[in-house]
Formats: structure tokens, C-alpha cells, sequence
């Protein structure tokens, strides 16, 4: 048994996804704060719970060869990186880890070949989507992340994981409003006006995006934001308001108002162009994307004469891809926007052999089949809580040859791949992407094969 704010000595010998050592104390499981594996640390417990208990280092007795000096001036208070204190192939190899142990854990597969994930050769300023919340400081405005589990926010001069561009947006922003004296939202009281500063970059392009996120329908002085904003920055090409009024964490509202430029920018994943709209679904990390793509155009295995199936298809991104290389691609989403933009992006790359449909996959699919289409090669890339059961029974019941899963959450992954074994898919092979350099995400391909009768 451990004791709520006692000291102890423990050996580290795991690491978790969300960056917490992994150790023991008197048989009892204890998650440790900022601990890597093979450190032995003097930590001090703050929470006890049933089966384990967590706690912070109070001083790193042996330290891990891993570990690295973290790059960002305001990293263990951000909410944003958890893993800046690994080196970074050892984050490689952990990520790998967090893949094997879930499919052992959960899916009951201990066979599996897992392959090393592929990282970056340079994991910096990757992300070319950042939200930065703005609100109201002691004596002036507060641009940054919010605080580990909290909406207090942490100003850096720099974050180092974002496009070059977006945090010298932020800064024009935060010297105009206070020049002008523009108010900003107060968490506690509902008012105020800017609520966040979301910059776009298409990395292909140079072409950049800024929405500002207000709580009433006008924002004083935007003639004056603009000229501030595009005679600093050139590339960007299109400026809008998103209205939201809403006592919500929910960043966006319904409504925008384009106040400069154009509406979309334009990005290319290899040779596909794709246009995108402030609310469109874009993979974050664009050089890692095609990664991740080209892998499930591999494992899809195309001739040319197969129907395939891409499920959470959103913008149609690996639709158009499967589509090089496929008879004809049925594309499935429930977002109505992202559907149209879909199609937009097939009439865009003259792609043809593509049909995209609006709804549910647990649902739609299930028509499909008792209408008589079905797929030869099936790719589903589920959101976090992974594929709804009915689908899965539907996939199974279809028997396709082949299957590929592209997954962001290797717990829910484990859970589906379990299912689909039980009923007659083999998983083959599985290739963990880095897509989040410096955090614990990962996200994975898995090739699945119909198993001979």
C-alpha cells in the first residue's frame, strides 16, 4: 500500500502514452510524472486510487541515457507535449511499444508483426494547423495553450511544433489588440469578444488561413487587423470571423464571415490537390500524411479491377489515392461538409471512378450489402472510438479479400482487430506512423487478410 503525499524510491520500467514512468511501490502500480524508463527516482505520491497510484519526481537518483534537455522554455506547464524529455528514437521505440502492448493486452494478438514506426527526419514545425485560445490576462491579453488541464494559458515566445508562420501571426495579433484596445473572451463571465486566433498553412502551397473566433457578430477595426496582418505576411490568402456566442469549449461556431481574400486554401498530398475550407478535416502533419497514405495504397494491393470501400472517408483524401490504383472507390461520411468537399476534390483531380456517400458506415454499408455492392478490399480510418460493431459484422459477412485499418488510437484498434480475427480476417502486418513528433499519439496501418477456410 502507498500513502497520499509520502515519499518513496522506485525503478522506472515503462512509459505510458501519456508520458508517465511506469513504476512500482510495494506491489502497488504507481504512474510517475516526467520519469522515463530504467531511472530510479525518489518520487512523492499525490493520488491514490483503487489499483495504482500516481505521483511526481522529487529528484531522478540514476537517469536514463534517453533522456533530453526539452526544447521549449514552458514545457511540463503547456498542455500540449508530453514526451520533450526523450530522445527522440526512443520515442520512436516507445510508440512502438504502446502498438505491441495494446494488441497483446486488448486484441489478444501476441503474433502480430509490428514493424518499426516511421518517424521524421526532422520532427519540427510539422503541424500546419494551429488553435491558440485568447483571453483576458491581469493586465493585458493572454495568446498561447491552455495549461495541462486547465484554461489558464501559457504564453511562449515560440512553439516549435507549429508552422513558422503561425506564431508570427500571433504576435502581430497580440500587439493589435492591445494597441486597440480589442476585448478579449473572459472564461468566468462570458464576455468579451476574440476568443481564438486558428492559422492554417497549406505546406505545398505557402498558402496560409486565419480565423478569428469572436463572441459577437463584428469585430472593431478589422480593416486595420487586415492591412496589420497581410502586409506582415504576404502568403496569407484569405482572412475570416467564426462567430461563437456559446458558453462551449467547442472552438468553432456555425457561422463566418470573410472579411479578406479567399475562403479555402489550397495543399497537396503527392499529386493530389485538395482544397480547404476553415472547418475541413486535414491531417495535421502533411509530410507524415503521405507517409501513412502510400503505406495503405501498399497494403490495398490494387490490380486495377477491385471495388473498394473507404470508410471515414472525410475530405476524400485516401479515396483519391486508392482510386489510382482501383475499378471503382465508394467513398462513406456522416460530415455533410466534408462530403462536399469530397466530391469538390474528386471534380478537382479529375478522378471519376469515385462515388462518395453521405452517412453513417454503420449504416450505410449495411444497405450497400443488401443492395449487392460490396468490396473486393475494404479501408476504414475510424475517429478515436474506432469502428461501430455493426460495421465490423457487416465487413466480416462480406468477406473481402483484403482489409487495411488506419488507426489513431491503438487501444480501440486492439479492441476491432480482436473482433475481426474471431471472424475470419488475419491481421498481417502492422506499421506504426509517427504523426505527432513530441507527443504520445501514434497513429498505425494494419493489413488484414480474408483467412483461408
Amino acid at each position: 500500500m502507498v500513502f497520499k503525499d509520502k515519499c518513496y524510491t522506485t525503478g522506472i520500467t515503462g512509459i505510458t502514452s501519456e508520458g508517465l514512468g511506469v513504476g512500482s511501490v510495494n506491489g502497488f502500480v504507481v504512474f510517475v510524472e516526467g520519469a522515463l524508463p530504467g531511472e530510479e527516482v525518489l518520487i512523492q505520491i499525490n493520488q491514490v486510487k483503487k489499483s495504482y497510484a500516481k505521483g511526481k519526481v522529487v529528484e531522478i537518483l540514476k537517469s536514463s541515457t534517453d533522456r533530453i534537455k526539452p526544447f521549449c522554455g514552458v514545457y511540463g506547464r503547456c498542455g500540449g507535449c508530453d514526451l520533450q524529455h526523450l530522445d527522440y528514437d526512443a520515442q520512436l521505440r516507445a510508440k512502438t511499444g504502446f502498438v505491441k502492448d495494446n494488441l497483446i493486452r486488448i486484441g489478444k494478438l501476441p503474433d502480430v508483426t509490428v514493424n518499426n514506426t516511421i518517424g521524421m527526419e526532422n520532427p519540427f514545425n510539422y503541424r500546419n494547423n494551429v488553435q491558440l485560445p485568447v483571453r483576458k490576462g491581469a493586465n493585458k491579453s493572454s495568446i498561447g495553450f491552455f495549461a495541462a488541464k486547465s484554461y489558464e494559458i501559457i504564453e511562449g515566445t515560440e512553439c516549435r511544433i507549429q508552422h513558422k508562420i503561425g506564431n508570427g501571426i500571433r504576435n502581430v495579433l497580440s500587439d493589435f489588440l492591445v494597441k486597440n484596445g480589442i476585448s478579449v473572451y473572459d472564461e468566468q463571465t462570458g464576455k468579451g469578444n476574440v476568443r481564438h486566433l486558428i492559422v492554417r498553412s497549406a505546406f505545398s502551397t505557402g498558402e496560409t488561413m486565419v480565423v478569428l473566433v469572436i463572441n459577437e457578430r463584428k469585430l472593431a477595426e478589422k480593416e486595420k487587423l487586415v492591412n496589420a496582418l497581410t502586409s506582415e505576411f504576404p502568403e496569407i490568402k484569405g482572412i475570416m470571423l467564426n462567430i461563437n456566442s456559446k458558453r462551449t469549449n467547442i472552438v468553432l461556431g456555425n457561422e463566418y464571415i470573410n472579411i479578406y481574400g479567399e475562403s479555402t486554401i489550397t495543399d497537396y498530398i503527392g499529386d493530389f490537390k485538395f482544397q480547404i475550407s476553415p472547418a475541413s478535416f486535414f491531417q495535421v502533419n502533411p509530410v507524415q500524411t503521405e507517409v501513412l497514405y502510400k503505406k495503405a495504397l501498399e497494403y490495398a494491393s490494387l490490380s486495377g479491377n477491385e471495388i473498394v470501400f473507404d470508410l471515414y472517408c472525410g475530405i476524400g483524401t485516401i479515396s483519391l489515392f486508392l482510386a489510382q490504383k482501383a475499378k471503382m472507390v465508394y467513398g462513406v461520411e456522416v460530415v455533410p461538409d466534408a462530403l462536399k468537399a469530397a466530391k469538390r476534390n474528386a471534380r478537382i483531380n479529375k478522378v471519376s471512378n469515385v462515388e462518395f456517400r453521405l452517412g453513417k458506415a454503420e449504416e450505410v454499408i449495411p444497405a450497400m450489402y443488401c443492395q449487392g455492392i460490396k468490396a473486393d478490399v475494404v479501408v476504414v480510418d475510424p475517429p478515436r472510438k474506432g469502428c461501430d460493431e455493426r460495421l465490423l459484422q457487416t465487413i466480416v459477412e462480406m468477406e473481402p479479400r483484403r482489409m487495411v485499418y488506419v488507426s489513431c488510437n491503438p487501444s480501440t484498434l486492439a479492441r476491432d482487430l480482436k473482433y475481426l480475427s474471431e471472424y475470419g480476417m488475419k491481421v498481417e502486418e502492422v506499421q506504426p506512423v509517427d504523426m505527432f513528433p513530441w507527443s504520445g499519439h501514434v497513429e498505425a496501418v494494419i493489413l488484414l487478410q480474408r483467412a483461408e477456410r
